[in-house]
Protein backbone atom coordinates (compact mmCIF):
# COMPACT_ATOMS: atom_id res chain seq x y z
CA UNK A 1 0.00 0.00 0.00
CA UNK A 2 2.88 2.09 0.95
CA UNK A 3 4.08 2.01 -2.58
CA UNK A 4 0.31 2.31 -4.02
CA UNK A 5 -0.37 5.64 -2.20
CA UNK A 6 3.49 6.68 -3.77
CA UNK A 7 2.70 6.08 -6.83
CA UNK A 8 -0.19 8.42 -7.32
CA UNK A 9 1.25 10.70 -9.81
CA UNK A 10 2.74 8.22 -12.18
CA UNK A 11 -1.05 6.41 -11.24
CA UNK A 12 -2.56 9.72 -12.60
CA UNK A 13 0.07 10.18 -15.86
CA UNK A 14 -0.83 6.15 -16.76
CA UNK A 15 -4.56 7.06 -16.40
CA UNK A 16 -4.20 9.80 -18.91
CA UNK A 17 -2.54 7.91 -21.31
CA UNK A 18 -5.30 5.54 -21.55
CA UNK A 19 -7.73 8.02 -21.52
CA UNK A 20 -6.27 9.16 -25.22
CA UNK A 21 -5.63 5.75 -26.03
CA UNK A 22 -9.55 4.53 -25.17
CA UNK A 23 -12.43 3.93 -27.93
CA UNK A 24 -15.59 5.54 -27.20
CA UNK A 25 -18.49 5.81 -29.14
CA UNK A 26 -21.88 8.48 -29.60
CA UNK A 27 -24.91 7.87 -28.23
CA UNK A 28 -27.43 7.77 -31.16
CA UNK A 29 -29.81 9.21 -29.15
CA UNK A 30 -29.83 12.72 -27.02
CA UNK A 31 -27.86 12.68 -23.60
CA UNK A 32 -30.03 14.29 -21.31
CA UNK A 33 -28.41 13.16 -17.55
CA UNK A 34 -25.82 10.88 -16.70
CA UNK A 35 -25.60 8.66 -13.85
CA UNK A 36 -21.88 7.11 -12.47
CA UNK A 37 -22.81 3.75 -10.67
CA UNK A 38 -20.04 2.55 -8.64
CA UNK A 39 -19.22 0.97 -4.67
CA UNK A 40 -16.47 1.69 -2.25
CA UNK A 41 -13.36 2.84 -3.61
CA UNK A 42 -14.78 2.84 -7.71
CA UNK A 43 -18.17 4.54 -6.44
CA UNK A 44 -16.27 7.40 -4.61
CA UNK A 45 -14.31 8.34 -8.03
CA UNK A 46 -17.91 9.35 -9.22
CA UNK A 47 -18.79 11.59 -5.78
CA UNK A 48 -14.56 13.59 -6.71
CA UNK A 49 -15.45 13.70 -10.05
CA UNK A 50 -19.16 15.28 -9.71
CA UNK A 51 -17.81 17.56 -7.12
CA UNK A 52 -14.61 18.85 -8.93
CA UNK A 53 -16.41 19.83 -12.03
CA UNK A 54 -20.26 20.83 -10.75
CA UNK A 55 -19.57 24.44 -11.91
CA UNK A 56 -19.11 23.10 -15.59
CA UNK A 57 -22.03 20.28 -15.36
CA UNK A 58 -23.84 20.93 -18.78
CA UNK A 59 -26.87 18.10 -17.93
CA UNK A 60 -27.96 16.68 -14.46
CA UNK A 61 -25.55 13.80 -13.12
CA UNK A 62 -25.86 11.71 -9.86
CA UNK A 63 -23.81 9.26 -8.82
CA UNK A 64 -25.80 6.04 -7.89
CA UNK A 65 -24.63 3.62 -5.09
CA UNK A 66 -27.03 0.69 -5.09
CA UNK A 67 -28.15 -2.19 -7.11
CA UNK A 68 -30.87 -0.27 -8.35
CA UNK A 69 -31.15 2.61 -11.10
CA UNK A 70 -33.35 5.79 -10.98
CA UNK A 71 -36.13 5.40 -12.06
CA UNK A 72 -35.71 8.20 -15.09
CA UNK A 73 -33.10 6.57 -16.90
CA UNK A 74 -33.82 5.58 -19.96
CA UNK A 75 -31.80 5.84 -23.95
CA UNK A 76 -31.29 9.68 -23.38
CA UNK A 77 -29.06 8.50 -19.91
CA UNK A 78 -25.60 7.82 -20.26
CA UNK A 79 -24.77 5.39 -17.39
CA UNK A 80 -21.02 5.04 -16.79
CA UNK A 81 -20.32 1.60 -14.80
CA UNK A 82 -17.51 1.97 -12.47
CA UNK A 83 -16.44 -1.47 -10.91
CA UNK A 84 -12.40 -1.80 -10.54
CA UNK A 85 -12.81 -5.84 -9.44
CA UNK A 86 -15.37 -6.23 -12.99
CA UNK A 87 -17.57 -8.28 -10.22
CA UNK A 88 -18.88 -5.80 -7.38
CA UNK A 89 -22.79 -7.37 -7.20
CA UNK A 90 -24.43 -4.04 -7.00
CA UNK A 91 -22.77 -2.77 -9.61
CA UNK A 92 -23.23 -5.36 -12.10
CA UNK A 93 -26.93 -5.75 -11.64
CA UNK A 94 -27.09 -2.03 -12.72
CA UNK A 95 -25.38 -2.67 -15.49
CA UNK A 96 -28.19 -5.51 -16.20
CA UNK A 97 -30.79 -2.47 -15.48
CA UNK A 98 -28.52 -0.08 -17.77
CA UNK A 99 -29.03 -2.37 -20.84
CA UNK A 100 -32.70 -3.24 -20.12
CA UNK A 101 -33.32 0.62 -20.27
CA UNK A 102 -31.12 1.12 -23.48
CA UNK A 103 -29.64 3.79 -21.93
CA UNK A 104 -26.17 4.69 -23.61
CA UNK A 105 -23.46 2.39 -21.58
CA UNK A 106 -19.60 3.16 -20.79
CA UNK A 107 -17.78 0.68 -18.62
CA UNK A 108 -14.81 1.32 -16.27
CA UNK A 109 -13.10 -1.79 -14.72
CA UNK A 110 -9.75 -3.99 -15.03
CA UNK A 111 -11.97 -7.58 -16.18
CA UNK A 112 -14.38 -9.61 -14.11
CA UNK A 113 -18.36 -9.78 -15.01
CA UNK A 114 -18.56 -6.14 -16.37
CA UNK A 115 -15.71 -6.96 -18.87
CA UNK A 116 -17.08 -10.29 -20.27
CA UNK A 117 -20.96 -8.63 -20.21
CA UNK A 118 -19.19 -5.28 -21.99
CA UNK A 119 -17.44 -7.48 -25.05
CA UNK A 120 -20.06 -9.45 -24.96
CA UNK A 121 -22.66 -7.22 -25.33
CA UNK A 122 -20.40 -4.63 -27.64
CA UNK A 123 -20.42 -1.83 -24.76
CA UNK A 124 -17.93 0.71 -25.04
CA UNK A 125 -14.95 -0.42 -22.14
CA UNK A 126 -12.15 1.33 -20.82
CA UNK A 127 -9.62 -1.56 -18.94
CA UNK A 128 -7.49 -0.27 -16.72
CA UNK A 129 -4.31 -2.13 -14.81
CA UNK A 130 -5.69 -4.97 -12.37
CA UNK A 131 -4.37 -5.93 -9.73
CA UNK A 132 -4.62 -3.50 -6.90
CA UNK A 133 -6.86 -3.45 -4.04
CA UNK A 134 -10.07 -0.57 -5.88
CA UNK A 135 -9.48 2.00 -3.47
CA UNK A 136 -5.85 2.25 -4.37
CA UNK A 137 -7.21 2.88 -8.17
CA UNK A 138 -8.62 6.21 -7.92
CA UNK A 139 -6.37 7.97 -10.10
CA UNK A 140 -7.62 5.53 -12.98
CA UNK A 141 -11.57 5.98 -12.14
CA UNK A 142 -11.22 9.80 -11.80
CA UNK A 143 -9.40 10.05 -15.37
CA UNK A 144 -11.23 8.13 -17.34
CA UNK A 145 -14.53 9.75 -15.45
CA UNK A 146 -13.51 12.67 -16.70
CA UNK A 147 -12.62 11.52 -20.23
CA UNK A 148 -15.99 10.31 -20.74
CA UNK A 149 -18.09 13.01 -19.71
CA UNK A 150 -15.50 15.62 -21.80
CA UNK A 151 -16.01 13.30 -24.56
CA UNK A 152 -20.04 13.25 -24.00
CA UNK A 153 -19.42 17.05 -24.11
CA UNK A 154 -21.08 17.33 -20.90
CA UNK A 155 -17.50 18.64 -19.32
CA UNK A 156 -14.52 21.18 -21.29
CA UNK A 157 -11.96 19.51 -21.53
CA UNK A 158 -10.05 21.52 -19.19
CA UNK A 159 -9.56 18.93 -17.02
CA UNK A 160 -5.99 17.20 -18.52
CA UNK A 161 -4.44 20.61 -17.83
CA UNK A 162 -5.58 20.37 -14.35
CA UNK A 163 -4.69 16.76 -13.56
CA UNK A 164 -1.30 17.89 -15.20
CA UNK A 165 -0.77 20.77 -12.65
CA UNK A 166 -1.58 18.59 -9.71
CA UNK A 167 0.53 16.07 -10.49
CA UNK A 168 3.60 18.64 -10.49
CA UNK A 169 2.17 20.38 -7.62
CA UNK A 170 1.80 16.73 -5.57
CA UNK A 171 5.77 16.09 -7.09
CA UNK A 172 6.95 19.09 -5.89
CA UNK A 173 4.96 18.92 -2.25
CA UNK A 174 5.71 14.99 -1.63
CA UNK A 175 8.25 15.31 1.36
CA UNK A 176 6.00 18.12 3.27
CA UNK A 177 2.60 16.43 2.73
CA UNK A 178 4.30 13.01 3.99
CA UNK A 179 6.03 15.14 7.10
CA UNK A 180 2.28 16.64 7.73
CA UNK A 181 0.53 13.34 7.05
CA UNK A 182 2.99 11.73 9.43
CA UNK A 183 2.40 14.63 12.52
CA UNK A 184 -1.21 13.90 12.40
CA UNK A 185 -1.12 10.62 12.10
CA UNK A 186 0.41 10.50 15.40
CA UNK A 187 -2.30 12.82 16.99
CA UNK A 188 -4.80 10.40 15.56
CA UNK A 189 -4.05 6.79 15.91
CA UNK A 190 -5.48 5.77 18.93
CA UNK A 191 -8.61 8.79 18.24
CA UNK A 192 -11.91 8.91 17.15
CA UNK A 193 -11.70 10.68 13.88
CA UNK A 194 -13.98 13.13 13.40
CA UNK A 195 -14.12 14.95 9.24
CA UNK A 196 -15.17 18.30 8.82
CA UNK A 197 -14.90 20.04 4.98
CA UNK A 198 -17.39 22.59 3.16
CA UNK A 199 -20.30 20.87 1.38
CA UNK A 200 -18.25 21.69 -2.30
CA UNK A 201 -15.62 19.63 -0.74
CA UNK A 202 -17.52 16.53 0.70
CA UNK A 203 -16.31 13.62 -1.21
CA UNK A 204 -12.85 14.64 0.30
CA UNK A 205 -13.68 13.91 3.44
CA UNK A 206 -16.01 10.74 2.59
CA UNK A 207 -12.91 9.68 0.81
CA UNK A 208 -10.48 10.19 3.99
CA UNK A 209 -13.23 8.89 6.09
CA UNK A 210 -12.99 5.52 3.59
CA UNK A 211 -9.18 5.38 3.56
CA UNK A 212 -9.31 5.01 7.68
CA UNK A 213 -12.13 2.92 7.80
CA UNK A 214 -10.05 0.19 5.53
CA UNK A 215 -6.75 0.81 5.77
CA UNK A 216 -6.50 2.22 9.30
CA UNK A 217 -8.80 0.05 10.56
CA UNK A 218 -10.77 3.00 12.29
CA UNK A 219 -14.31 4.03 12.55
CA UNK A 220 -14.91 7.99 12.74
CA UNK A 221 -17.64 9.93 10.65
CA UNK A 222 -17.89 12.82 8.82
CA UNK A 223 -20.38 16.18 7.94
CA UNK A 224 -19.70 19.20 5.96
CA UNK A 225 -19.79 22.88 6.62
CA UNK A 226 -22.50 24.37 6.59
CA UNK A 227 -25.14 21.62 6.99
CA UNK A 228 -23.72 20.49 10.81
CA UNK A 229 -24.10 24.23 11.90
CA UNK A 230 -28.10 23.23 11.89
CA UNK A 231 -27.42 20.40 13.99
CA UNK A 232 -24.33 17.87 14.82
CA UNK A 233 -23.25 21.48 16.55
CA UNK A 234 -25.42 20.68 19.54
CA UNK A 235 -23.92 17.30 19.96
CA UNK A 236 -20.55 19.05 21.03
CA UNK A 237 -21.67 19.23 24.95
CA UNK A 238 -19.06 16.80 26.60
CA UNK A 239 -15.19 17.16 27.08
CA UNK A 240 -14.16 14.05 25.23
CA UNK A 241 -10.44 13.74 24.60
CA UNK A 242 -10.37 10.71 22.72
CA UNK A 243 -12.05 12.37 19.49
CA UNK A 244 -9.50 13.89 16.78
CA UNK A 245 -11.41 16.32 14.49
CA UNK A 246 -9.96 17.40 11.12
CA UNK A 247 -10.75 20.39 9.24
CA UNK A 248 -10.17 20.25 5.68
CA UNK A 249 -9.81 24.45 4.42
CA UNK A 250 -9.34 26.19 1.49
CA UNK A 251 -7.91 29.80 1.10
CA UNK A 252 -10.86 31.03 -1.24
CA UNK A 253 -13.70 29.20 0.60
CA UNK A 254 -17.00 31.09 0.71
CA UNK A 255 -16.23 34.11 3.16
CA UNK A 256 -19.52 32.92 5.37
CA UNK A 257 -18.55 29.23 5.54
CA UNK A 258 -15.20 30.48 6.39
CA UNK A 259 -16.50 32.31 9.31
CA UNK A 260 -18.79 29.77 10.65
CA UNK A 261 -15.79 27.13 10.51
CA UNK A 262 -13.90 29.50 12.73
CA UNK A 263 -16.88 30.09 14.91
CA UNK A 264 -17.92 26.59 15.05
CA UNK A 265 -13.99 25.72 16.03
CA UNK A 266 -13.94 27.86 18.72
CA UNK A 267 -16.97 26.41 20.18
CA UNK A 268 -15.77 22.50 19.35
CA UNK A 269 -12.56 23.40 21.11
CA UNK A 270 -14.29 23.47 24.79
CA UNK A 271 -14.91 19.77 24.39
CA UNK A 272 -11.77 18.15 22.76
CA UNK A 273 -8.23 19.49 22.39
CA UNK A 274 -7.07 18.02 19.14
CA UNK A 275 -8.24 20.29 16.28
CA UNK A 276 -6.07 19.79 13.48
CA UNK A 277 -6.99 22.26 10.20
CA UNK A 278 -5.35 20.95 6.87
CA UNK A 279 -5.57 23.72 4.00
CA UNK A 280 -5.84 22.63 0.24
CA UNK A 281 -2.76 23.51 -1.98
CA UNK A 282 -3.08 24.38 -6.23
CA UNK A 283 -5.67 26.50 -8.51
CA UNK A 284 -8.43 24.56 -9.90
CA UNK A 285 -10.81 22.59 -7.56
CA UNK A 286 -9.09 19.20 -8.85
CA UNK A 287 -6.21 19.62 -7.76
CA UNK A 288 -6.76 21.05 -4.47
CA UNK A 289 -9.08 18.00 -4.21
CA UNK A 290 -6.32 15.52 -5.12
CA UNK A 291 -4.05 17.37 -2.96
CA UNK A 292 -5.82 17.20 0.10
CA UNK A 293 -6.80 13.29 -0.85
CA UNK A 294 -3.13 12.23 -1.66
CA UNK A 295 -2.57 13.40 1.88
CA UNK A 296 -5.85 12.00 3.37
CA UNK A 297 -3.91 8.72 2.11
CA UNK A 298 -0.73 9.31 3.04
CA UNK A 299 -2.36 9.58 6.74
CA UNK A 300 -4.45 6.61 6.81
CA UNK A 301 -0.88 4.76 5.90
CA UNK A 302 0.76 5.93 9.29
CA UNK A 303 -2.11 5.29 11.31
CA UNK A 304 -1.78 1.78 10.27
CA UNK A 305 2.31 1.77 10.52
CA UNK A 306 2.14 3.29 14.36
CA UNK A 307 -0.74 0.54 15.22
CA UNK A 308 1.16 -2.06 13.67
CA UNK A 309 -2.09 -2.59 11.59
CA UNK A 310 -2.34 -4.97 8.40
CA UNK A 311 -3.63 -2.41 5.73
CA UNK A 312 -4.09 -5.07 3.02
CA UNK A 313 -6.52 -7.24 5.29
CA UNK A 314 -10.19 -6.74 4.41
CA UNK A 315 -11.55 -9.72 6.42
CA UNK A 316 -15.10 -8.33 7.31
CA UNK A 317 -15.81 -7.43 3.32
CA UNK A 318 -14.42 -10.99 2.05
CA UNK A 319 -16.59 -12.78 4.75
CA UNK A 320 -19.61 -10.59 4.24
CA UNK A 321 -19.15 -11.26 0.12
CA UNK A 322 -18.67 -15.01 0.82
CA UNK A 323 -22.09 -15.22 3.07
CA UNK A 324 -24.19 -13.10 0.07
CA UNK A 325 -22.75 -15.80 -2.39
CA UNK A 326 -24.15 -18.83 -0.56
Amino acid sequence: MKELIADFTKQLKQALDIAKQSTLRNSTDEITNAVISGMGGSGIGGNITIEAVAAELRIPIVVNKDYVLPNYVNKHSLVIISSYSGDTEETVQSLEEALEKGAKIVCITSGGKIAETANKKNIDLILVPPGMPPRAALAYSVTQLLHILNFFFIIPGTFRKDIEAAIKLIDAEQKDIMKNAKETADVISDKLPVLYSTAKMESVALRFRQQLNENSKLLGWYNVFPEMNHNELEGWKNKNKDIAVIIFRNENDPARTAKRIDVSKEIIKKYTPHIIETYSKGNSVLEKMFYLIHWGDWVSYFVAEKNGTDMMDIRAINYLKSELSK
